[in-house]
């Protein structure tokens, strides 16, 4: 299949989707290898961003997704009377940052580096589709585990939790030492 007529292919199954694609899946079905697709995805995706269309395709991990334009949002919204996403209350925003660097993560392990109750925190994340279940814990009680979706990549701005930035990280089952604190004098 020659690059365009493979891009047009991407297009359509894009735009019909509505949401990611697999690059394997777009690779069976276009009878073609992945290199092939991701290539021919690439050039489509920088074509639309140069031109400044209204529509861009973003690559999401191992997939694709055809989205409207960042520059577009304000008509886009008046057209279809969409609400904007609800704004991240800043116990949401920290959960939420505890479950994309550790995740899966329980919400055990949540409120332990927090120090707080989140068990709020978190429903609102699964509400709002940023977070997913990702499996059971295989201790006792099976506590449940959480992984970012990719609602939270898009959300974001992410292609990856690869471009998540570093951190320093907590070591669990290590004891954090405490710097002692200087005794009181005269009391």
């Amino acid at each position: 299949m020659e690059l365009e007529q493979l891009q047009r292919a991407i297009e359509a199954i894009l735009f019909a989707a509505g949401e990611r694609v697999d690059i394997s899946r777009l690779a069976f079905a276009l009878g073609t290898d992945e290199a092939d697709i991701e290539s021919a995805a690439d050039a489509l995706a920088n074509q639309l961003s140069y031109e400044r269309r209204g529509i861009r395709i973003i690559k999401l991990e191992k997939g694709y997704q055809m989205v409207s334009s960042g520059e577009m949002a304000d008509y886009v919204t008046k057209a279809l009377e969409t609400r904007k996403p609800p704004k991240l209350s800043s116990s949401q925003l920290e959960t939420l940052t505890i479950i994309a660097y550790y995740q899966p993560a329980t919400k055990a392990m949540v409120e332990q580096i927090r120090g707080v109750d989140s068990a709020y925190s978190v429903a609102a994340l699964l509400n709002k589709k940023l977070i997913e279940e990702a499996g059971r814990l295989n201790v006792p009680g099976r506590p449940i585990q959480y992984k970012t979706t990719p609602d939270f990549l898009r959300t974001f701005g992410l292609a990856s939790l690869e471009e998540l930035p570093p951190i320093d990280k907590i070591s669990f089952g290590e004891p954090i030492e405490l710097p002692e604190e200087p005794a009181a004098e005269g009391k």
